[in-house]
């Protein structure tokens, strides 16, 4: 296929097409028409030869070859949004780039909002993504450039990759307030002996955290009844508050969940020690400029002694 022959505008709708998962939102995204859109995935359609996105509910999901060529055209448009970059040098109040930050939904209730709040004031023009966790496996975000940084246990970080040290995360407990054992502190004996929900962010599957957390446990000689197992925190403790199941959470996100929620924390003769956490990158992106400088404000943005009043 002779590249020089397409029409690249219509590479810039596939894109769209697939970031948004609608046509409809590719074309608010693209300030045209849903017809435009329609049209240009036809052409390209006739050239590729393969439908590359089918209709599923009120949105499209790609086809094999729309998710390959999907994955080739975001890899380029962040290589090209790279050069541009720095062949200008990189101007944060100037810069136009979409910068992809990948989180837990814990991360996204805790740490998102104060990163999205900095990086509108110090990067006006440029675009803020968040993706979840499930995206940054399903794709391996990093490797393949469509994510530029996510937050992750220690524990997680593999060759290839840099990262550097973020907040580590406290377990507490999440129970409904009127729970049984509301006030009291809880026993090895007891813990073991109570209902669990799991959280298991990792396309299904238990990831390197849950690892990590289990671990811990059996270092203290406790074990789970686990009686409910759900993708997300927030679903955990949605659920903690209906039930007399008990959520094992981010201390941080519990202490929203809380005020939300009628819930409440449970004190515990045991200690469970902090997950160390850390901010992590690929290695293609690590001397990139604007790479360097989305890096930084999420650090400004997550240190302790800017809680609360702000960057």
């Amino acid at each position: 296929m002779n590249i020089h022959a397409i029409d690249l505008n219509l590479l810039g709708v596939l894109h769209a097409v697939l970031g948004e998962r609608s046509a409809t939102r590719a074309a608010k995204r693209l300030h045209v028409t849903q017809s435009a859109v329609s049209n240009a995935l036809a052409r390209l359609r006739i050239i590729v030869g393969d439908p590359l996105v089918v209709r599923r509910g009120m949105g499209v999901v790609p086809t094999p070859r729309g998710e390959e060529l999907g994955a080739a055209i975001a890899g380029a448009m962040k290589q090209l949004e790279e050069a541009l970059d720095r062949e200008g040098g990189f101007v944060p109040e100037e810069s136009a780039r979409t910068f992809t930050f990948a989180a837990a939904d814990n991360n996204q209730i805790t740490d998102v909002p104060r990163i999205a709040a900095l990086f509108a004031r110090r990067m006006p023009k440029a675009i803020l993504r968040v993706v979840s966790a499930d995206y940054l496996i399903a794709s391996d975000g990093l490797a393949a450039g469509l994510v530029d940084a996510t937050i992750a246990p220690v524990a997680a970080v593999q060759d290839g990759y840099r990262s550097s040290p973020a907040l580590p995360e406290k377990v507490a407990l999440l129970v409904r307030r009127d729970h049984p054992l509301a006030g009291k502190r809880v026993t090895p004996k007891v813990y073991s002996a109570l209902s669990h929900i799991d959280i298991e962010i990792s396309l299904g599957r238990p990831g390197s955290g849950h690892k990590v957390a289990m671990a811990e446990l059996r270092r203290l000689g406790l074990q789970r009844n686990v009686a409910v197992r759900v993708p997300y925190f927030t679903t955990a403790a949605l659920i903690a508050s209906k039930t007399d199941l008990v959520a094992s959470v981010p201390r941080r996100a519990a202490d929203i969940f809380t005020a939300m929620l009628p819930l409440r924390t449970l004190a515990t003769t045991f200690t469970i020690r902090p997950m160390p956490m850390a901010l992590v990158w690929h290695e293609r992106t690590h001397a990139d400029p604007g790479a360097r400088y989305f890096r930084a404000l999420i650090t400004e943005a997550l240190a302790p002694a800017g809680r609360g009043a702000g960057p």
